[in-house]
């Protein structure tokens, strides 16, 4: 089986892939510092109580948006695992889409991986939302090109700086409002209001404005834990599809063996 590993700035993500069906996956904070032993009693311990054995995995691909954690993820694979794994975009494992971007060698291997899952599943042009430590707005157009996009602080990130900023603001749950009022009534409610009607708000508006930027026909894809959050008061997405890196980093691991 395929474990494929998405090291993103707040967790890594590990899933054993089989025939491109995701059979079980593990979520652990990022931390640059975490040693390949520490990944490994880790993994060992996760893989048992799936009922999985470390002579399971044949192949390892990782996808990370934070190089100081890319050796560390390489050698729990050379040492623990027992394969030379596969880095996205580099090597055998180039992304073999367009970068069609001013400065390709930028984009994060996150959002290039979106845009490959995202074209395999659905024709046309498309928006990819991806709710993360940041909010990226990912253009795919219908030839499968990267086109570029937008990055705008997440929520998590938003609502930390404001009460970090802020003498007396508590610190509040992410959650819907049970109304669409957006007149709190209480400080907390204020702040309940604003962070999630505002990030609504921001969705739909820079949505619209893709949409008339592109001038065709646009799909809107959501990825992330939080899509669900805002799914339950908005129609912006068209689907919602958790594990879109995973299954990004899959594809390229395939069309790597061609």
């Amino acid at each position: 089986m395929l474990l494929a590993i998405d090291a993103g700035n707040t967790n890594v993500v590990a899933a054993l892939v089989k025939d491109g069906e995701i059979k079980a996956r593990w979520r652990i904070a990022t931390d640059a510092r975490r040693t390949a032993d520490e990944y490994a009693v880790w993994m060992h311990q996760l893989l048992q109580i799936e009922g999985y054995q470390r002579s399971d995995v044949s192949a390892v691909i990782i996808g990370t948006v934070v190089p100081r954690a890319l050796h560390n993820l390489e050698m729990l694979s050379n040492k623990y695992f027992g394969v030379r794994p596969l880095v996205a975009g580099r090597g055998p494992a180039e992304w073999g889409i367009t970068l069609d971007v001013v400065e390709p060698q930028t984009v994060g291997a996150d959002r290039v991986l979106n845009a490959i899952a995202a074209h395999a599943a659905h024709p046309g042009d498309l928006i990819v939302i991806d709710f993360g430590t940041a909010t990226t707005f990912d253009v795919v157009d219908y030839t499968g090109a990267y086109k570029g996009g937008l990055i705008v602080p997440g929520i998590n990130l938003s609502l930390d700086a404001l009460v970090a900023a802020t003498a007396k603001l508590p610190r509040i749950a992410i959650e819907a409002p049970k109304g669409h009022s957006v007149i709190g009534r209480t400080t907390e409610d204020q702040m309940h209001a604003g962070i999630y009607w505002g990030y609504i708000a921001l969705l739909e508006g820079l949505v619209t404005r893709l949409k008339a930027e592109i001038g065709r026909p646009s799909k809107v894809l959501a990825t992330g834990g939080l899509a669900t959050l805002f799914e339950k008061h908005s129609d912006v997405f068209d689907a919602i599809e958790p594990d879109m890196t995973i299954t990004g980093l899959s594809l390229l691991y395939e069309r790597s063996r061609t």
